[in-house]
C-alpha cells in the first residue's frame, strides 16, 4: 500500500462527518462539482447525484483522476467527459431498489392502487376485480443488475418468469431468450417490465409493433432509460395496454404532456434509487474505490475512458 495520502472530492458537507474515519489517508474537498473545480490534483472525484451531464465539459481531467457517479445509468458521459478522463458507475447501489418500485409499480397498477388513492378524495368506497402478478407471465426484458434483482423478487408471486437479453444463452436460473424472439414472446405475457441498459439498439425499442403485439390489458412497466420507450405510441395505444414507468423521454414529463391524461398510466417521477437504502451503499463503493487506489489497483466497475 502506498504512504501517498489520496485527496478525494466530494459533493457536500454531510460526507466529510461519514468518511472522517478516514482522514488519516485521505484528505477530503467539499466540492459540488457545478463551481470552480479546486486548485490541484484530485485522485477521486465523487459527483452528487444527477443525471444531467451539462458541468462534465468543464472539468480539467488532467488534475483528476477518477470520477465516480452515484447512478448506475451514463448514457452522454462518454460524448460529454473530456479526454484523459475515467468514469465509473455506481454498481451495487441502484439495482435492488429499482426492482424493489419495478414491483411497486407493476402491483400498484394491476390492483388499482392508484385509482384507490384517487377515489380516496371523493370518499369513494370501490371494489372492482383486478388483475395479479400471482400465476402470471411475466416478462423481463433485460437480464442485468435489476433484471437479476427482480428476478429474485418475483420468485415469491409464482410467476411465470419470461427473461430476455440481446442473445439467447443458459444460465443458473434457465433459458434466457433472445430479443429477436420478441415478436413471437410479447402476444403471450400478462406484464413486461423493462430494464435494459440505453443503447442504439434499445432506443425506442418499446414503439407501437411492440405494444400491438401484446394482449388487451397487459401492463409495461418502465424502469429503464425513457428513450427505451417510444413516449407517443403509448400515448397511441390509448388505454389500451396498461403503462407504469419510473423514466420517460421527455424528462421530466411537462405538465400539459399528452400521457398525463392517457388511461390506464402511472407515473412515477424517476425515484427509483431515492430510497433509504441508496446512500450507505454509495459509501461503501465509495470506501472500496479508495481503498482500490490506495493499494495501487486499477478502479472497480469503470464504464468510460476518454
Amino acid at each position: 500500500m502506498t504512504d501517498q495520502m489520496l485527496r478525494v472530492s466530494v459533493p457536500d458537507d454531510s460526507w466529510l462527518d461519514s468518511l472522517d474515519d478516514l482522514t488519516d489517508r485521505v484528505e477530503l474537498v467539499v466540492w459540488d462539482t457545478a463551481t470552480a473545480q479546486p486548485e490541484g490534483h484530485l485522485d477521486l472525484v465523487l459527483r452528487p447525484y444527477v443525471l444531467d451531464n451539462s458541468v462534465l465539459p468543464g472539468f480539467d481531467t488532467a488534475r483528476m483522476g477518477l470520477v465516480q457517479a452515484q447512478s448506475l445509468g451514463f448514457d452522454g458521459v462518454a460524448d460529454a467527459l473530456p479526454a484523459g478522463g475515467t468514469y465509473a458507475n455506481a454498481v451495487g447501489v441502484h439495482e435492488a431498489s429499482t426492482a424493489e418500485l419495478a414491483i411497486a409499480l407493476a402491483l400498484a397498477s394491476l390492483r388499482h392502487v392508484d385509482d384507490f388513492a384517487r377515489a380516496m378524495g371523493e370518499g369513494a368506497w370501490e371494489q372492482p376485480w383486478s388483475s395479479s402478478l400471482i400465476d402470471r407471465r411475466v416478462m423481463l426484458l433485460g437480464v442485468g443488475g435489476i433484471g437479476t434483482e427482480l428476478a429474485k423478487r418475483l420468485d415469491g408471486f409464482g410467476c411465470d418468469l419470461v427473461r430476455v437479453a440481446n442473445s439467447a444463452r443458459d444460465d443458473d436460473l434457465g433459458h434466457v431468450h433472445a430479443t429477436s424472439e420478441l415478436p413471437d414472446l410479447l402476444p403471450a405475457v400478462d406484464v413486461v417490465i423493462v430494464a435494459v441498459p440505453l443503447t442504439a439498439e434499445t432506443t425506442g425499442m418499446v414503439d407501437d409493433a411492440f405494444i400491438a403485439a401484446l394482449p388487451d390489458d397487459a401492463l409495461i412497466v418502465n424502469v429503464a432509460r425513457g428513450k427505451v420507450v417510444d413516449t407517443d405510441a403509448v400515448v397511441r395505444a390509448d388505454g389500451r395496454i396498461r403503462f407504469a414507468a419510473d423514466v420517460f423521454d421527455p424528462e421530466p414529463l411537462p405538465a400539459d404532456h399528452p400521457l398525463w391524461t392517457v388511461p390506464r398510466v402511472l407515473v412515477s417521477p424517476h425515484v427509483g434509487g431515492r430510497s433509504s437504502a441508496m446512500r450507505p451503499r454509495v459509501e461503501r463503493v465509495v470506501r472500496r474505490q479508495i481503498d482500490r487506489l490506495l493499494a495501487g489497483q486499477e478502479p472497480d466497475d469503470v464504464v468510460v475512458r476518454t
